[in-house]
C-alpha cells in the first residue's frame, strides 16, 4: 500500500470555506506527486501534481501519531549506515528485538508503540520492502536481521514519515504498530548531482568504525523525459570479539557478541515520463547488496566455539542479502479526482553460511563451507482512487483502494532438520515439499474524509483482506478530530489490524528440534527429545487499537502534544509450550506454533516545541519528545513482549549560529528495562549463567535490570558555497558505555551494547 504522504486517515487540517478543503485533498493524494517543490522536467514551475507535497509535509508535522523527518534533519545528524539511527529519534519509537529472549540483542529493528519489528511496515516511495522474511525465523521468534530500513542510502531520502496507531490499520497486515515510508529525492529540472563522504571513527579501538561514499545524478532528458541515478557504498566494521570478553561464560568460550559489520553496496535507476500536466508514468530499478562482517553471534550456545571464535576474528563475511526490485507507477489527476496505480516486484536471495536447527547449535554456523540460499518474490499491484464530493452540504474526500500481493519462499535448508527422532513427526511431507511455501492476499478499503460544520473531521473506513490460507479479516476504523477553537484540537482513533502467520510459522515441514534444554520443565525429555513444528492451522494476530490526544498549535512556532495508546493485542504467535502430541515412538513431544490469547500494549507519547530566537524558532529553538510504556506483555504468562525503556526521552537544541553554520545539541533518556523473567518455555530464568531449565530455578528467577542512562551528541554544518558544505559531529559526548552480559536474557535486559564515544566528519560536494 502506498503512503507517499500523510494517510486520509489522519487528517489534521481543520476546514475553514471549501477551497481549504481542497486544499487538504490535494495534500493526502500526493501519491500522485513525486516530489518536493521541484520543477518539471521542462524547468518550468512545478504543476499541480508536484506542488502539493509541501501542504502534505506540513500537516504530517502536526499529526498526532505521525512523523516526520526531513533531509535537512537527516544532513544535521547523519546516521553512520542504517536510517534506524534516526528513526529512534522519534516518539513512540525504539529499537529492540520481536521478543524478550534477547537473541540477536545488538541486531535491533525499529519498534512502534511496543507492537514489535514484526508488526512494523517498511515502505520504500509506498512500496512494501520484505527482504527479512527471507530469513528464518527461530523458536524464539527471532530472525537473524538488521530489518529493511538500510536499502536506501541516507543522502536519497527527502524524508521519512513515520505513522502510528489506529490509521495504519488501512495497509493491512503487518502495520498493527505502524508504518515508517522513506520517500527517496526525485530528478529535478535541473541537470545536478552531488558527491557525499562520510566516515566515523570510535574512540575506543574494540569498536567498528564506518566508511560511506555515495553519487547521485538527476536531470531533464527532454521535456517530457527526466531521470535520477544514485550509487553508494558503504562499510561498518563488526565490534571485536574483546568487546565482551569479560562476560564470557567461561574462560576460552566465545564472548557475547558485539555489534556485526556490514558491507552495502546500492544502485538504483529511476526514468520519469510527464505524459502531459496531469498524468506521469515512473519506471524504477533498483539493485542493492549487504553482506555482514561477522561478530560472533549465534542464538542458542553460550559457549560458542572455535569455528564461531575464528570466524569473528578473522572479519568474515557469513550472510548475504541480495536485493532486487522494479516498479511501473503511474499517477493521474482527472479534474477533481486523482488516481495512482503501482505494479511492483521484489526479489531477495539471503545467502548464508549453514546455521543449526537443532538443540545448542540453533542459530550458530555449523560449517566454514557449507552456504544455503533462502529464496523470497514478492509481486504486488495495488491502487487508489481518491474523489471530493458534497454530501449533505458536507465536504467528503473519498478514498477507495485495492491491494494484491503474491509472496512465494524457498528455503530447503529450512526444512532439512531430520524427523525421525522417536519414530517421526506426523503432517510433514515425505519430500518437506522442497522448503517451498507461498501465500496468496487481495484487499480492498474504502474512507471517507467527513468535515462537518467548522469543527469536525471524521474518517470512518474499513479494509477487507482475504488471505490464501487464513481466510477473511475485517479492519473497521474511526478516526476524529475536534477543534476547540483556533489553537486546540482533541484527536482519537480506534482501528482493528491484523497480522497474518509468516511463512515460516505456517509450514507444518519446517521443525526445530533438541534433546535437552530446549524441551519446557514439565516435559523434559526421555529420549526422543522435543519438536518444534509449523502450524497451517494458526489464526493471524489481531489488535484493538486505540488512542485520544490534545494538541496545542498557536500560530507562532509552539507546538505541544499529548496521546494516551491502548492496544489490545490478541492471537499473538509464539512458540507453545504445551505438547500437541508425541512422535509415535511414545518417548517425545512435538510442540507448534501456537495462538496466545492476549497481550497488553499501553502508553503515552508527547511532545513540545518551544522557539526561542527568530520567527518560529528560526534562529534557536528547543524540541523534545517523550514516550512512555505502561504495559507490554503477554497476558498469560506475565511477560513483557519486547525488551524496552520504561521511557524514552529525546531533546534537541537546534542553533542556525550563522546563515552558513548550523549546530545541533541532542540527549536521550532511556529509562529503566525490564528483562523477561522466563523463557519461550515459560520455564524459569535462573542463575545469570545461561542456564535456563532446571528445578532449583523455581521462585528465583534472574531479575537482573537495565538502569536509566542517558546519551548526548554534538554536531555541526557549514555550508562553504553554494553547492559545498561539511559537517563534524561527537556521537555519546560523555562516553557512556553499556555492555552486552550474555548471549540471550540469562542476564536479564543486559542484551545489546551501547557504544561509547565516536567522532563524524562528512562532506556533500554538488555540481
Amino acid at each position: 500500500m502506498q503512503i507517499d504522504t500523510l494517510p486520509s486517515a489522519a487528517p489534521v487540517v481543520f476546514r475553514q470555506p471549501r477551497p481549504l478543503a481542497r486544499a487538504v485533498f490535494l495534500a493526502l493524494i500526493a501519491g500522485a506527486a513525486p516530489v518536493v517543490a521541484q520543477q518539471s522536467p521542462s524547468g518550468d514551475e512545478a504543476t499541480e501534481l508536484d506542488a502539493v507535497h509541501v501542504t502534505a509535509e506540513q500537516i504530517a508535522r502536526q499529526a498526532l501519531g505521525t512523523s516526520v523527518i526531513t533531509a535537512e534533519d537527516i544532513a544535521k545528524r547523519p546516521p553512520a549506515n542504517d536510517l534506524s539511527e534516526i528513526l529512534r529519534t522519534m516518539p513512540g519509537v525504539n529499537l529492540t528485538g520481536n521478543s524478550a529472549s534477547g537473541q540477536y540483542g545488538n541486531n535491533r529493528q525499529i519498534d512502534l508503540r511496543g507492537m514489535g519489528p514484526e508488526n512494523t511496515l517498511i515502505l520504500v516511495d509506498g512500496k512494501a520492502v520484505g527482504s527479512r522474511n527471507s530469513i528464518r525465523m527461530g523458536r524464539s521468534g527471532e530472525r537473524n536481521t538488521r530489518g529493511d530500513t538500510n536499502w536506501v542510502p541516507a543522502e536519497m531520502v527527502e524524508r521519512i514519515e513515520v505513522l502510528r496507531g489506529p490509521a495504519a490499520a488501512r495497509y493491512g497486515s503487518g502495520a498493527s504498530g505502524g508504518v515508517v515510508n522513506i520517500i527517496t529525492k526525485k530528478p529535478t529540472g535541473d541537470l545536478s548531482g552531488s558527491l557525499t563522504l562520510y566516515g566515523l571513527q570510535p574512540m575506543h579501538g574494540e569498536e567498528g568504525d564506518s566508511q560511506r561514499a555515495g553519487v547521485q545524478l538527476s536531470g531533464p532528458l527532454s521535456d517530457r523525459l527526466s531521470f535520477r541515478l544514485y550509487g553508494n557504498v558503504n562499510e561498518t566494521d563488526a565490534d571485536s570479539l574483546d568487546l565482551n570478553a569479560d562476560y564470557a561464560a567461561a574462560e576460552g568460550n566465545t564472548p557475547p557478541a558485539g555489534r556485526e559489520g556490514v558491507k552495502n553496496k546500492d544502485l538504483s535507476a529511476l526514468l520519469r515520463w510527464d505524459v502531459n500536466d496531469t498524468q506521469v508514468i515512473e519506471f524504477e530499478a533498483a539493485t542493492s547488496r549487504q553482506g555482514n562482517i561477522y561478530a560472533g553471534d549465534r542464538a542458542v550456545s553460550s559457549a560458542g566455539s572455535d569455528l564461531l571464535s575464528g570466524l569473528a576474528n578473522a572479519g568474515t563475511e557469513t550472510n548475504r542479502m541480495y536485493r532486487n526490485s522494479g516498479s511501473v507507477t503511474h499517477r493521474g489527476s482527472w479534474g477533481g479526482n486523482s488516481s495512482r496505480l503501482t505494479l511492483a516486484y521484489e526479489a531477495t536471495n539471503n545467502k548464508r553460511l549453514n546455521e543449526g536447527l537443532a538443540g545448542g547449535s540453533e542459530g550458530s554456523i555449523n560449517t566454514e563451507t557449507g552456504w544455503s540460499t533462502s529464496r523470497l518474490r514478492n509481486t504486488s499491484l495495488d491502487g487508489e482512487l481518491n474523489v471530493p464530493t458534497v454530501l449533505g452540504g458536507h465536504d467528503n474526500i473519498w478514498t477507495f483502494g485495492f491491494e494484491y500481493t503474491d509472496n512465494r519462499l524457498e528455503d530447503p535448508f529450512s526444512v532439512s532438520q531430520g524427523n525421525t527422532g522417536g519414530g517421526g513427526v506426523s503432517g510433514v511431507d515425505p519430500d518437506r515439499g522442497g522448503g517451498k511455501a507461498d501465500a496468496q492476499t487481495a484487499a480492498a478499503f474504502v474512507e471517507d474524509n467527513i468535515y462537518i460544520g467548522e469543527r469536525w473531521i471524521v474518517t470512518p473506513g474499513v479494509r477487507f483482506d482475504h488471505h490464501s490460507q487464513f481466510g477473511n479479516n475485517v479492519s473497521p476504523s474511526l478516526n476524529a478530530q475536534y477543534r476547540i477553537n483556533d489553537a486546540w484540537v482533541v484527536k482519537g482513533g480506534v482501528a482493528r489490524a491484523f497480522k497474518a502467520p509468516n511463512l515460516y510459522q505456517s509450514n507444518p515441514n519446517y521443525l526445530y528440534y533438541t534433546r535437552g534444554n530446549g524441551c519446557p520443565n514439565n516435559y523434559p525429555s526421555s529420549g526422543g527429545g522435543c519438536y518444534v513444528q509449523g502450524n497451517p492451522d494458526l489464526d493471524a494476530e489481531t489488535s484493538l487499537n486505540k488512542e485520544i490526544g490534545i494538541e496545542w498549535a498557536p500560530d507562532s512556532g509552539y507546538h505541544a502534544s499529548l496521546t494516551y495508546f491502548h492496544n489490545d493485542y490478541k492471537d499473538k504467535i509464539a512458540t507453545g509450550f504445551i505438547p500437541v502430541g508425541q512422535v509415535s515412538a511414545a518417548n517425545g513431544w512435538v510442540f507448534r506454533w501456537e495462538n496466545m490469547p492476549e497481550a497488553l500494549v499501553q502508553g503515552l507519547e508527547g511532545n513540545l516545541d518551544i522557539p526561542l530566537l527568530g520567527d518560529r524558532g528560526s534562529v534557536l529553538k528547543w524540541n523534545t519528545n517523550l514516550t512512555w510504556m505502561i504495559d507490554n506483555k503477554n497476558k498469560e504468562t506475565d511477560q513483557p513482549l519486547s525488551i524496552i525503556p520504561e521511557y524514552t526521552v529525546n531533546t534537541s537544541l537546534d542553533w542556525q549560529a550563522t546563515e552558513n553554520l548550523s549546530l545541533l545539541l541532542t540527549g536521550t533518556f532511556y529509562g529503566e528495562q525490564e528483562p523477561a523473567t522466563a523463557n519461550m518455555n515459560n520455564d524459569p530464568v535462573c542463575d545469570g549463567s545461561g542456564s535456563l531449565n532446571s528445578s532449583s530455578c523455581e521462585g528465583n528467577p534472574v531479575l537482573n535490570k537495565r538502569g536509566a542512562y542517558n546519551l548526548w551528541s554534538f554536531s555541526g554544518r557549514y555550508r562553504i558555497t553554494e553547492k559545498i558544505s561539511i559537517g563534524a559531529g561527537i556521537n555519546n559526548l560523555f562516553d557512556k558505555r553499556l555492555f552486552r552480559e550474555a548471549n540471550s536474557n540469562g542476564a536479564g535486559a543486559a542484551t545489546y551494547n551501547e557504544p561509547g564515544r565516536a567522532y563524524h566528519v562528512s562532506m556533500n560536494i554538488g555540481f
